[in-house]
């Protein structure tokens, strides 16, 4: 019972942000994860942290190389209004 209530308040602290879903989903998804986060016990806890951490730094990996792609070149081309 303890363990639903914390879900809850972390999932309405967690849908702060996240785009989409307001605060009584967040603690709707909270109370859900807590309990299938129950079942998994210790390995499937270690197990999705460690897919969390990888996917974390795979997306940050892609937005570096976004960011890389799309940096300028440092000069800057003229415009219709510079002649």
């Amino acid at each position: 019972m303890i363990g639903k209530i914390i879900g809850a308040i972390a999932g309405k602290q967690a849908s702060k942000h996240v785009r989409g879903i307001g605060g009584t989903n967040g603690a709707l998804l909270g109370v859900a994860a807590t309990t299938v986060l129950r079942r998994l016990g210790p390995l499937g806890l270690i197990a999705v942290a460690a897919g969390g951490y990888g996917m974390k730094k795979y997306s940050e990996k892609r937005q570096a190389e976004t960011r890389k792609a799309t940096r300028s070149s440092g000069y800057i081309d003229p415009t219709r209004t510079q002649a």
